[in-house]
């Protein structure tokens, strides 16, 4: 397969093929992030808040354990919605199967807003645009992302796998070969682009996550850059082997998780 960039249109639906073994797969938030949204951000009980590309709920079960309500959660993906909802039976929760730019979310109503590994598929600058008009003076913006991979750590299962996992590129990768979400100037830069927010803040934390080859497996059927590939099972068994029989069964995978939050100026 030509090596391209995956269109937002297909990253839509690129996500959804098994939603039981994505939520189960993809790996939690460290809880300094959701620490940094109460603490610096005012989450609490009753913070009107909403969440971009929620996805099956990877971080909105901790938003309304923490007090947002309402939340309102939007993800284009009917498939992915479904199971967001029935993991997530909570009055507090409404669920807009949509894409983010054709919500419509209420002007000036929200205390908070969030996109937790989504927000690299939207156009940034104009989604700014959009978040900033829905949060009230004084709300908050944050997105955060799990990055996989740390190119100033060695990461052997990555170099195994390059090869085989050449083909088209989620728009996470970002621009001048630094990921989307760990590209501090661009991201900081277009906050103060959208002319809205006068105070940023961004935190960065490396981890390690290790994995045996089965959730290696059922990791790696996660990526969009996977799922649009014409012999993805193929790929994926040829994953797994590797794992299995290159690393013994244990996979390490670097890990930066990064979060970014802007205050709507008062």
């Amino acid at each position: 397969m030509p090596a391209h960039r995956i269109t937002r249109q297909d990253g839509l639906r690129a996500f959804g093929l098994d939603p039981e073994s994505y939520h189960g797969s993809r790996p939690g938030y460290p809880e300094w992030v959701y620490e940094t949204l109460r603490s610096r951000c005012g989450l609490g009980q009753g913070t009107a808040t909403f969440e971009i590309g929620a996805g099956t709920g990877t971080a909105t079960r901790r938003l309304l354990d923490l007090g947002a309500d309402p939340l309102i959660a939007v993800e284009p993906d009917p498939r992915l919605a479904d199971l967001l909802r029935k993991n997530n039976p909570d009055p507090a929760l409404t669920v807009l199967v949509s894409a983010f730019e054709d919500a419509k979310l209420e002007s000036s109503a929200f205390d908070l807003g969030i996109s937790a590994t989504a927000f690299h598929w939207l156009e940034e600058d104009a989604a700014l645009r959009d978040i900033a008009r829905s949060l009230r003076p004084g709300g908050w913006w944050a997105a955060c992302w799990n990055v996989f991979g740390d190119d100033n750590r060695p990461d052997p299962f990555h170099e195994a796998t390059r090869e085989l996992l050449e083909g088209p590129s989620s728009p996470s990768e970002g621009e001048h070969g630094i990921p989307f979400a760990l590209d501090e100037e661009a991201r900081s830069a277009a906050l103060r682009r959208a002319g809205a927010f006068d105070t940023i803040h961004v935190r960065m934390d490396r981890w390690s996550l290790v994995l045996d080859a089965d959730r290696t497996v059922a990791l790696y059927g996660t990526y969009s850059n996977i799922n649009v590939h014409p012999d993805r099972e193929a790929l994926l068994a040829e994953l797994g082997r590797i794992a299995r029989d290159e690393f013994g069964g244990r996979v390490v995978r670097n890990m930066t998780t990064s979060l970014y939050i802007a205050r709507k100026a008062p």
